[in-house]
C-alpha cells in the first residue's frame, strides 16, 4: 500500500527550508502532497495560482524532483479535510528553531482533535536552512539583497518580476 504525506503551506515563496522538509519526505513516503494554503486570513504576495506555479518551477524545472511522487495542489479547507481527500493520514510540518515549535505543536494538537487518525510529522531542515524564511527572503528582495543561498532560480525571478 502506497503511503502519501500531506505537507501543507503557504509557499509565499517557496524557500530551501521548504524544499528540504519534501526532499526529507520523499525518503519516507511514497508520495507527498503539496498542499498551497489560499485561506483568507493571510495577505500573500503572490496568488494561489502564481504560489503553484512558483512551487513547480522550483520542485520540476530547477531542481527535477520526480513529478510521480510530488502533487501540487491549492486548497481552503482544514488541512485534515485534505488528508482525507488524498487519503494520508500523516501531515508533515518543518521545524526551524525552539520557537516554531509552540505553534506547531497546537497546530498537532487541534488537527488531532479534528480527525483523531492523523499524526504530524515534524522533520527539521537542515541546519544551513532552519534559519530561511519565506518573509525574510521577501524583505531581503525588497532591499535588494541577494537570496541565491535561499531558493531556487526560478523563484528569485517571479520575486523580483513582482517587486
Amino acid at each position: 500500500m502506497s503511503k502519501t504525506a500531506i505537507y501543507p503551506g503557504t509557499f509565499d515563496p517557496i524557500t530551501f527550508g521548504h524544499i528540504d522538509v519534501i526532499k526529507k519526505g520523499l525518503k519516507l513516503f511514497d508520495k507527498i502532497i503539496v498542499g498551497v494554503s489560499d485561506v483568507n486570513n493571510k495577505s500573500y504576495l503572490f496568488n494561489s495560482e502564481e504560489r503553484i506555479q512558483i512551487v513547480k518551477d522550483a520542485l520540476f524545472k530547477d531542481l527535477k524532483l520526480n513529478k510521480k511522487k510530488i502533487v501540487i495542489v491549492s486548497f481552503t479547507s482544514l488541512t485534515t479535510d485534505l488528508c482525507k481527500k488524498y487519503k494520508s493520514n500523516i501531515i508533515l510540518r518543518g521545524l526551524r528553531a525552539v520557537s516554531d515549535f509552540e505553534y506547531e505543536f497546537q497546530l498537532a494538537g487541534m488537527n488531532r482533535k479534528l480527525n483523531s487518525n492523523i499524526e504530524t510529522l515534524f522533520l527539521m531542515s537542515d541546519v544551513e536552512n532552519q534559519i530561511i524564511s519565506s518573509r525574510f527572503v521577501k524583505e531581503i528582495v525588497k532591499l535588494n539583497g541577494n537570496i541565491g543561498k535561499f531558493t531556487t532560480k526560478s523563484t528569485i525571478k517571479s520575486l523580483k518580476e513582482k517587486l
